[in-house]
């Protein structure tokens, strides 16, 4: 019953209020154009910090569904960081 109680009150914190406005965002990478791959994993380094392989695996994991590239970043950022990863062929979904 614990364990239950601290999931409901962990998601009713993550909630937020219906009234603010959101500021905070994830950003997932859902999927990529298969011919701009090699581009996308190179945006994807330079946005999160990843070495290669680590960006490598983000990117083709997304076979699997949606993967968060970056937690917590505000609205004005969000804008610019989506459009450099769909300019190169990632297509990104915010949360």
């Amino acid at each position: 019953a614990a364990a239950t109680g601290g999931a409901a009150a962990a998601a009713a914190a993550e909630a937020p209020p219906p009234a603010e406005e959101k500021t905070a965002f994830d950003v997932k990478l859902v999927s990529f154009d298969a011919s701009s791959k090699i581009k996308v994993i190179k945006e994807v380094r330079a946005v999160t910090g990843l070495g290669l392989k680590e960006a490598k695996e983000l990117v083709e994991g997304t076979e699997g569904g949606a993967k968060v590239l970056v937690k917590g970043v505000k609205k004005e950022e969000v804008e610019a960081l989506q459009k450099r990863i769909e300019d190169v062929g990632g297509k990104v979904e915010l949360e």
